[in-house]
């Protein structure tokens, strides 16, 4: 299984040291333009002393050391770089499956966009703020796209509460819900949710998991929730005829973030 990811963060990190160690796995691709930093440490792998240096090296080091025998292509880049689009390309066209954990909306649109265009599956995870739960999405290149599941995710917490919800399209973004940081035992469990998705396969859905009940949101801790998110009609990028020119992506790209109130 050759795999390709973005991100390697505190949850990506974990993720990429949970497949990487499953023998089936015998090639990783990984995209990541961050530096170290010291708020990191807490909820990372890497050690106080790397901070400083770059992600993408320090995960070549640790995959190399767990796994010998893995091959590894380290890209030190932004997914969204209009530069360097012809080598994410080579690298969707040469893997498997997709790993998605990135932290913005535009990296996961970007990486949506590119998976599609390779015909290939991809899994997304993100703990949601705070900590209080998180999800896994594995993506079809010929279902539903990342906006239709971020509109859905959002319009669904919305009817359900009447308080403002939690910005499922974005989790990062509510800065007034994310005074507490997810804790490294919260990441740990969305990410084995994560990695497993990527692992073992299964149909094109959604697991939505609670670890606290939180009013108007969560009624218990550690419940599990399954789902099928549908094609929007009203999505450009998943209409009968997809976007072919620039100016039709970025259409597309706009539409999305409008529906998911990023725009």
């Amino acid at each position: 299984m050759r795999i390709l990811q973005v991100g390697a963060g505190s949850g990506g990190i974990a993720v990429l040291d949970l497949v990487a160690r499953d023998p089936r796995v015998t090639r990783v691709a990984l995209v990541e333009p961050d530096v170290y930093a010291p708020h990191n440490v807490y909820r990372h792998l890497f050690p106080h002393s790397a901070v400083g240096r770059l992600k993408a090296e320090l995960a070549e080091e640790w995959l190399r050391a767990i796994r010998p025998d893995l091959s590894v292509e380290v890209l030190v880049a932004d997914i969204t770089d209009p530069a360097r689009q012809s080598d994410f390309a080579r690298l969707a066209a040469e893997c498997d499956i997709g790993v998605c954990a990135a932290d913005t909306e535009s990296a996961k649109f970007a990486f949506d966009a590119l998976m599609r265009a390779a015909g290939k599956p991809w899994v997304l995870g993100e703990v949601l703020s705070g900590g209080i739960g998180g999800w896994v999405h594995r993506f079809a290149p010929d279902g539903a796209c990342y906006g239709c599941l971020a509109s859905f995710l959002q319009r669904e917490v919305t009817e359900a509460s009447p308080a403002p919800p939690p910005d499922y399209s974005d989790p990062n973004a509510a800065r007034e819900e994310a005074r507490v940081p997810a804790s490294k035992a919260s990441i740990a469990v969305i990410a084995a949710l994560h990695a497993l998705a990527v692992l073992d396969g299964g149909e094109p859905e959604s697991l939505l998991f609670s670890l606290r009940a939180v009013p108007g949101v969560f009624e218990a801790a550690h419940r599990a929730h399954k789902f099928r998110v549908p094609r929007s009609p009203q999505c450009l990028t998943c209409a009968p005829a997809p976007p072919q020119t620039g100016a039709e992506l970025d259409a597309a790209l706009d539409d999305a973030l409008a529906r998911v109130g990023a725009g």
